[in-house]
């Protein structure tokens, strides 16, 4: 059985585990996740990820040791250069990552492949989530941002949707976490982090802002999504763990403009980018 690695690399955390690419399942008493800051030096950031890398990896062989990697863009995923200018992960702009890697390690650069997050998510869906078996499958998360990404069969996509006109802004602006913050604040005055909180608040004013939010997902599915024919929409983020409170206005505005897509909610969530960057880096592999 090949030594993998699934590795998800964020603006606060690495995140990784052992995958089975047999039972296509997290290994999960080899999971590790570590605090990054990325806006730490290239020295303290690299040396975090080594250090994490080998606690998940201290049992496997490093000759046979493959290592898929779920990084957030702008990034050079063939070659393994970050290209992130602003905010997170200034000090190693234009740094070769896999080469830093693979000197740090010891292993070759042939072992480490790099994949877009959105794209992670997307591939461990399909490897071992909610939507193994499909062949055309759309996917998005909804949280502090929007990813969006699309699998054709072969390999996801990141789709970069995020910043497309929608109503009187971009897409993000209606459908993150912040929409909600701000439009609890307009209504009320009064201040929540998100969804979470939401729930806990007066039934008429959770049905309101879920029937707005409804309103606007399903127009961005019909304005983005539905020209790609998926078979299926997967849903990740922590946004996708309030569905049931739009589920039933979003189906029914599909319905109305005659769109019949199924909706599978994710089961792994933060571990479909795990999983996602395991297989994508079996796939290349191959």
């Amino acid at each position: 059985m090949q030594n993998i690695l699934g590795i998800d690399i964020g603006g606060s955390h690495i995140t990784l585990a052992q995958v089975n690419p047999e039972k296509r399942e997290i290994i999960s008493s080899t999971y590790v996740r570590e605090h990054v800051d990325s806006f730490e030096s290239k020295e303290i950031i690299f040396s975090a990820w080594v250090s994490a890398i080998d606690k998940a990896a201290h049992d496997l062989d490093k000759e046979d040791l493959l290592l898929g990697i779920a990084m957030p863009g702008p990034f050079d995923y063939e070659n393994g250069i970050s290209l992130m200018q602003q905010g997170k992960f200034i000090d190693i702009y234009q740094v070769n990552i896999k080469e830093e890697l693979a000197k740090r390690m010891s292993i070759s650069q042939d072992q480490i492949y790099f994949v877009n997050d959105a794209a992670a998510f997307m591939e461990g869906e399909v490897f071992g989530g909610c939507v193994q078996g499909f062949n055309k499958v759309f996917g998005v998360t909804l949280g502090t941002g929007l990813g969006t990404t699309f699998y054709n069969g072969e390999f996801a996509t990141d789709e970069d949707l995020w910043d497309s006109p929608f109503k009187n802004s971009i897409c993000e602006d209606y459908l993150a976490t912040r929409w909600f913050v701000n439009y609890y604040a307009e209504l009320t005055g009064e201040q929540i982090s998100g969804t979470k909180e939401l729930l806990d608040k007066p039934l008429e004013i959770q049905t309101k802002i879920f029937d707005e939010y409804a309103d606007s997902f399903s127009e961005f599915v019909v304005q983005y999504v539905n020209h790609y024919e998926p078979e299926v929409l997967v849903i990740g983020g922590n946004i996708a763990k309030a569905y049931p409170y739009f589920e039933k206005r979003f189906i029914q505005n599909l319905i109305k403009n005659n769109i019949n897509l199924p909706v599978r909610i994710s089961a792994i969530f933060e571990d479909a980018a795990i999983l996602g960057a395991a297989s994508y880096a079996l796939k290349m592999l191959k």
